[in-house]
């Protein structure tokens, strides 16, 4: 998808729009590191408090961009991990701004520019693809989701285009099989969708393949009528009700497809 001019208008909101963005996303990490400093050596992996700055931030991300999130669904209350499709670097925010967790990235994300720095202050996990490092992975796993946290994947393994599903990988459902975690961890779908602006492309807000971030964003900020982003929250299923991280990843991947068929 081709990047549209940005008009004179388009840039006046660039400018206004990034600089109330970086704003709050930049003031909010520096009381967030404040806040940790306290929290961290009263209640260790424990994060009662920082997690509600996340999420002030991303709410804010959609009221400064002037586009409408809505939910549907019910957040899951029981111990485990949320599965959603990987549209946009806005799923990030979308999800933080519905619910209150951490995200799993692949390690390469920990050393990028401004973004690598914040996904390390808000507890974001990352893995390696290496198979080397599946132990050590499945460990840190482990430790996050007894600790109570509710962990963030893409289970596509990359963004897409906004109108369509990618064959979920069953991969990273394999940590909850240990332990016994599987006793006592649920899984909840999650579909987000995108619906473009008025005439454009119905893939106005995907990233994917060799599109640039900045680009992309630029794009996003410069819109002056926006369309609207869904975060439909589908029923938890507990993991011990499938023999194996396949059937689960199957199950949620037919979930997920099938709530952004309905959205579009």
């Amino acid at each position: 998808m081709d990047v549209p001019a940005i008009t004179l208008a388009g840039w006046v909101r660039v400018l206004w729009r990034g600089a109330l963005f970086g704003g709050v996303v930049y003031g909010c990490l520096a009381i967030l590191l404040m806040v940790r400093v306290v929290e961290r050596p009263l209640f260790g992996l424990r994060r009662p408090w920082t997690p509600w700055i996340t999420q002030f931030v991303c709410k804010s991300a959609f009221v400064i961009l002037r586009l409408p999130l809505v939910v549907r669904g019910r957040v899951m209350r029981q111990r485990g991990a949320v599965v959603a499709n990987h549209v946009s670097w806005l799923d990030i925010f979308a999800l933080n701004a519905a619910q209150r967790g951490y995200f799993v990235a692949k390690s390469e994300v920990e050393h990028w520019a401004a973004i690598g720095w914040l996904a390390r202050a808000t507890g974001t996990v990352f893995i390696a693809r290496k198979g080397a490092e599946a132990k050590k992975q499945q460990a840190v796993f482990e430790e996050r989701l007894r600790a109570g946290h509710h962990l963030m994947f893409f289970p596509e393994g990359t963004s897409t285009d906004a109108v369509r599903v990618l064959p979920f990988k069953s991969t990273l459902f394999a940590a909850f099989w240990s332990h016994g975690l599987e006793e006592v961890m649920w899984i909840q779908p999650v579909t987000l969708a995108y619906r473009a602006p008025a005439g454009c492309d119905p893939r106005f807000y995907g990233w994917w393949g060799d599109m640039e971030f900045a680009g992309h964003l630029l794009m996003v900020l410069a819109q002056g009528r926006q369309g609207r982003v869904e975060v439909v929250f589908h029923d938890p299923v507990p993991v011990d009700a499938f023999p194996d991280r396949k059937a689960l990843a199957a199950h949620c991947e037919a979930e997920v497809r099938r709530g952004l068929e309905g959205r579009l």
